[in-house]
């Protein structure tokens, strides 16, 4: 025991004499390293410039962050979206105030129970000048393009919508158009309601990135809209509005949004949410690889308007509802107990271990 008590102390300083050097070699590399990273993505003007878009749109607008947020995050990461929530919500206004930031091209959709391919796509029309067909676009060409309503529409208008919201193009008589970019649709629909109204297909569905349900203001904020009306004398001065981002600037974002660093392990957890909707017993339907590329693409753009350039765990959990919800069944059994797909969300997200 005297022996081991003398020898002790020995190895320890020994092995502080080995241990100091190694804490010295690794102390510039840890130092070096966050400038490096930081020099990486510039995202300052990406972050002002969202703030200046929340600026615009609140001189109009109290509350409804979230919508106004994953708006934002659908134009950086070039995604439809379907807005859903009671009529008087704000839904279609701040639609319209978004793209109103945008100095882009903006056309608006009515959907009715009338409408027709043509009156969304265009038609060929014969030119007596020219002894022709000459093809007139319909107003689906534009940069943003909001569809009020979208569930109004029967299915063969709906069907009108696959490729140009999937591949950004139109097929009309053998030619092919493509759409200027930054195309993107931001689409209403009123969940009362039911007669007159078509369910979306599923396959239409799973081309929205998002779908953000809007609900009424909390009592603070209405009081506020109720203050702010009345000072403004009922009137809605659009031209007060100034744009933002140009399509240059969006194109420039969207691709400064792809450089964003993701780690293999936040992969394998977004891969793993994905699959455990294909294997849960509350599940109809699963998700698809598409839901899982639209919450790894959201997650970046979340990430980026935060001012970080890499995404974190609680990036991949904000995106997820908002990516799945539109696109997951319940079982029948689920659904007579008025379970929601929000649950089976929230469920899959405790099960799933976080990465560390």
């Amino acid at each position: 025991m005297q022996e081991h008590d003398e020898n002790l102390p020995e190895n320890s300083e020994e092995n502080q004499e080995q241990f100091i050097p190694e804490t010295n070699e690794a102390t510039p590399k840890e130092t070096t390293n966050p400038s490096e990273f930081e020099s990486r993505i510039d995202l300052k003007p990406l972050q002002e410039s969202v703030e200046q878009i929340k600026k615009q749109i609140a001189k109009f607008i109290v509350g409804q962050n979230e919508m106004i947020e994953l708006l934002i995050i659908s134009i950086l990461t070039n995604g439809h979206s379907l807005i859903e929530g009671v009529p008087g919500v704000a839904k279609t206004i701040t639609a319209k105030l978004l793209a109103k930031t945008l100095d882009v091209d903006f056309n608006r959709i009515q959907f009715t129970p009338d409408l027709m391919p043509s009156d969304i796509l265009g038609t060929s029309i014969f030119n007596v000048k020219t002894n022709d067909f000459e093809y007139k676009k319909g107003p689906i060409f534009s940069n943003i393009v909001l569809i009020d309503e979208i569930n109004r529409a029967p299915a063969k208008t709906q069907a009108a919508l696959f490729e140009v919201m999937a591949e950004r193009q139109i097929t009309m008589d053998g030619m092919r158009y493509d759409m200027s970019p930054p195309f993107l649709v931001f689409a209403t629909q009123n969940p009362i309601e039911q007669e007159g109204t078509y369910r979306l297909p599923e396959a239409q569905l799973d081309r929205f990135l998002f779908k953000i349900d809007v609900d009424y203001p909390s009592l603070e904020d209405e009081i506020q809209i109720l203050i702010d009306n009345h000072k403004r004398l009922d009137v809605m001065d659009f031209d007060t509005i100034t744009s933002v981002l140009s399509a240059e600037a969006i194109q420039k974002y969207q691709n400064l949004i792809k450089q964003i660093i993701v780690e293999d392990n936040l992969l394998n957890y977004i891969a793993s949410i994905i699959h455990n909707t294909r294997n849960n017993a509350n599940l109809y339907l699963g998700a698809s690889p598409r839901a899982s590329i639209a919450i790894l693409n959201a997650a970046k753009a979340n990430a980026a308007i935060n001012g970080r350039d890499f995404v974190t765990p609680d990036d991949i959990k904000r995106c997820t509802k908002a990516v799945l919800k539109h696109r997951l069944v319940l079982t029948p059994e689920r659904e007579m107990e008025a379970f929601t797909v929000d649950k089976v969300v929230d469920q899959i997200l405790e099960t799933i271990e976080i990465p560390r």
